[in-house]
């Protein structure tokens, strides 16, 4: 007699193709018409709307050509709005380089074996998550000078603020990468001898890299916007030259947010093209046994995601 046939634990693929997902039936014919009447609906009340945002911003005279020529001339965009820019790429570019090592150190640190590693890392992590990044600026920027005597430039108080905050949001990401690798390959590198700090170096963080490589770029994209919380202490980025340079030039105020906003969502769109295209080619170069980590906030799938934990891996040893 022949063995009952045993279920496979990956995902089933239905006759059409598609890949069901744990966490969304498949509609059925009902659902299916009830979700196409629901997208038409979408489609026709999406251009309503900007009408009606169109009418409103004319009757409240916010369409008037002279609100908008500025953003026609060079040197608003020469003077004003590109070294807002440079100064808002700047501070990400400068907070990125050091919170992501940041996040790895105490990421790793987390997962020490050794109490004295693991408790003051994850307190850091914690405590940094817990406060709210304007917060932590305006505390850096006044604190600073109240407490050391030091002058903290605005500069300095949003990167030291973004490093701080995304630095440990970073931390559990790593964490949660390294622990998606399946337990028993830390398993079978320490059996054939191999330190706690060789298999963490040399088995958990190539695969682990691969797998994180999504939640991080989405947390990149985060600091980079969330750098215009620098507005609270002056900083010259390119909100302060949309909200308030700009509008007390031209007393477009409005108009002025309208085209940075569109500058933010463009220059997001291209810091996600380029990790979308550095993940792919990541993922050819590299085979991992590891799935991708959400980015944080997200709804994971049991065992989706996280898999089972890594052994504890000390980096001491």
């Amino acid at each position: 007699m022949s063995a009952p046939a045993v279920p496979s634990k990956r995902a089933r693929v239905p006759a059409g193709g598609a890949r069901v997902n744990v966490l969304y039936d498949a509609p059925g014919p009902r659902a299916r018409r009830r979700n196409a009447v629901f997208t038409v609906l979408v489609i026709l009340a999406a251009p309503a709307v900007l009408f009606l945002m169109a009418v409103k911003l004319n009757e409240k005279k916010q369409l008037d050509p002279a609100l908008w020529t500025p953003f026609l001339r060079g040197d608003v965009w020469v003077n004003l709005i590109l070294p807002g820019l440079l100064n808002t790429l700047s501070a990400a570019a400068v907070a990125a380089l050091i919170a992501v090592p940041f996040g790895f150190v105490f990421g790793i640190g987390r997962l020490s074996g050794h109490a004295w590693i693991r408790l003051p890392a994850g307190a850091v992590v914690e405590f940094f998550r817990a406060i709210p990044l304007l917060v932590m600026i305006f505390a850096v920027m006044f604190g600073g000078n109240a407490i050391l005597g030091l002058t903290v430039t605005p500069f300095t108080a949003v990167v030291i603020g973004l490093v701080l905050y995304n630095g440990s949001v970073l931390a559990e990401i790593v964490r949660a990468g390294i622990q998606s690798i399946p337990r028993g390959q830390s398993e079978a590198a320490l059996a054939v001898g191999l330190r706690g700090g060789q298999v963490m170096r040399m088995i958990l963080l190539p695969q682990a890299v691969t797998a994180m490589m999504p939640a991080i770029v989405a947390q990149l994209v985060v600091l980079l916007k969330d750098t215009a919380l620098g507005f609270i202490v002056s900083f010259e980025d390119l909100l302060n030259a949309g909200a308030r340079v700009l509008p007390s030039n031209f007393n477009n105020l409005i108009p002025s947010v309208i085209v940075i906003a569109i500058v933010y969502i463009v220059i997001n769109l291209i810091v996600s093209a380029i990790a979308i295209w550095l993940e792919k080619r990541s993922r050819r170069n590299r085979r991992s046994t590891a799935r991708p980590v959400e980015p944080p906030g997200a709804i994971v799938a049991p065992g989706s995601a996280t898999g089972a934990p890594a052994a504890g891996v000390s980096l001491t040893d």
